[in-house]
């Protein structure tokens, strides 16, 4: 179920980790996660192997790069060539870059649908991801097991031990998922044990932004002795005798 905020404290938040989420992977008010893209895709590896008969490719060394979306890992191995309808697999320092930010695991598997980057799921110990957020400049950062990102839906689950911040706070479940077409986070959807959403609120981070954003020095009023020169007194002379 989702996660329960009672108080206007908590529910501001709720909206910080939206803002983070919303991020990814862009600014907090217009989430902009990687959407199929009709650009080239280019494939650049070290070394290939075709095998015909069982309609098998592997490559080492391997880089993909569909506009600003890119994979790239170790080794990687695929049922064909073809893009329309097609299932990769890699492995060894994965990296899936997408615009602003990026996720890093052990292993991954893109699919490809119409000849577009469809979804990708990484797995690793742990699978995570990193997002510079366009409105503060801060870098939110996400860990779990497993991380599906459904590009065409908008969908992003962490899965496994599921960890989120947005430099500041800290939102933990055993799975978390945002849509961006809805804005909306869900923690441990169904969950029934007390617990299971651990959220944590960091005070001081709060007041440093406030206190970041506040003016800290007083506007000076007329009479103020800016300069910081003594003020001149009036000249007094001896009176005459008499």
């Amino acid at each position: 179920m989702a996660a329960s905020l009672p108080d206007p404290a908590h529910r501001r938040v709720a909206v910080t980790i939206l803002c983070c989420l919303a991020a990814g992977v862009a600014a907090a008010a217009a989430p902009t996660l990687p959407r199929p893209t009709r650009e080239p895709i280019d494939l650049v590896a070290a070394s290939s192997d075709f095998d015909y008969k069982q309609n098998r490719l592997q490559f080492q060394q391997v880089r993909i790069t569909q506009g600003p979306m890119q994979v790239e890992a170790d080794k990687a191995s695929a049922t064909g060539l073809n893009f329309e309808n097609s299932e990769w697999t890699f492995a060894g320092n994965v990296i899936v870059t997408v615009p602003d930010g990026k996720l890093t695991a052990s292993s991954a598997v893109v699919t490809f649908r119409d000849k577009e980057i469809a979804s990708a799921v990484i797995r690793g110990t742990p699978a995570e991801f990193e997002q510079k957020l366009k409105d503060t400049g801060q870098v939110a950062r996400g860990r779990s097991n497993t991380i599906d990102y459904d590009f065409g839906r908008g969908i992003v689950h962490l899965t496994g031990a599921a960890w989120l911040t947005d430099g500041d706070n800290v939102i933990q479940g055993d799975t978390l998922v945002y849509d961006v077409g809805q804005q909306r986070v869900v923690a441990n959807p169904g969950g029934t044990v007390p617990g299971g959403v651990r959220i944590t609120i960091n005070p001081k981070a709060q007041d440093d932004n406030k206190n970041d954003t506040a003016g800290k020095t007083r506007k000076p009023e007329s009479g103020d002795n800016v300069g910081g020169a003594a003020e001149a007194q009036p000249e007094t002379r001896p009176e005459a005798p008499q």
